[in-house]
């Protein structure tokens, strides 16, 4: 079984005394192939080492994190475009709205996740969210900005029934599932269980949202089993099932090589 975790943050200080470790543990669990979002400019230069180093696991996506948006954010967004043009990356993202910690920058996440989906259109790239507490408005911008051939995955997706019928059905785009459906009472088991399999992606947005029984510590890719696991019970099918269809899934919307 392979396994694909398409959203983890390796670059991050959480893994530095044993990153080499965490990248083993992942591999040793199946979870081959391993998409790193950016945050911003500080993080590009860590995560392009990182997947230098692993080229046949570690895979870049390039994006300024709605977090990271102030009033500078064109001269962030001039520094990151500029690697556009000499890197490959497999994704842009990730990118989007949160209005959790702080609305003082709506405005400006607003310019800045336009501005990014311009370059998905221009380098033919898939679109990875973050709509934190901005379902509405990230789906709005989305559904105004749509090209042909957009495609992509709303990351740590945690909406209803409804709103991810929306995403799939309105914008073609897959859920990314991780370590919450394993949380009691999250309801994402109910999101699971109604939509098709095809139509979901799995990640871990490690360091963070560790999947039980280690939720509250760190998370890391190896975990994605975890979520595979539960996605299987909930569905009723093998994990074996589960590997195969969001691995086919994840390949198909990242489109970098299987290297099995």
């Amino acid at each position: 079984m392979i396994f694909i975790d398409t959203h983890t943050h390796l670059y991050l200080n959480a893994f530095d005394e044993d990153f080499n470790q965490i990248i083993k543990n992942a591999i040793d669990k199946g979870v081959k192939y391993m998409l790193l979002p950016n945050i911003d400019s500080n993080s590009i230069n860590k995560m392009l080492e990182i997947c230098n180093d692993y080229p046949n696991n570690c895979f870049p996506m390039l994006g300024l994190h709605p977090t990271s948006v102030k009033s500078n954010f064109i001269e962030e967004l001039k520094k990151l475009k500029k690697y556009l043009s000499n890197n490959t990356f497999y994704a842009i993202g990730e990118i989007g709205i949160d209005l959790y910690w702080d609305k003082t920058f709506i405005k400006e996440q607003v310019e800045a996740m336009m501005f990014q989906i311009f370059w998905a259109r221009e380098y033919e790239l898939p679109i990875v969210i973050h709509s934190r507490n901005s379902f509405n408005e990230v789906f709005k911008i989305l559904n105004d900005s749509k090209f042909p051939g957009m495609r992509g995955v709303f990351h740590c997706f945690s909406g209803s029934v409804d709103q991810a019928r929306k995403v799939i059905d309105e914008l073609g785009f897959k859920l990314g599932i991780g370590g919450v459906v394993t949380f009691k009472n999250s309801g994402l088991d109910k999101v699971v269980k109604e939509i098709a399999l095809e139509n979901i992606v799995l990640e871990t947005d490690s360091p963070f949202l560790a999947p039980m029984p280690f939720r509250g510590k760190r998370n890391e890719s190896a975990y994605t089993i975890i979520i595979a696991e539960k996605i299987a019970a909930i569905k009723n099918i093998s994990i074996e099932e589960v590997a195969e269809t969001t691995t086919k899934t994840a390949l198909e919307l990242f489109k970098f090589e299987n290297k099995s």
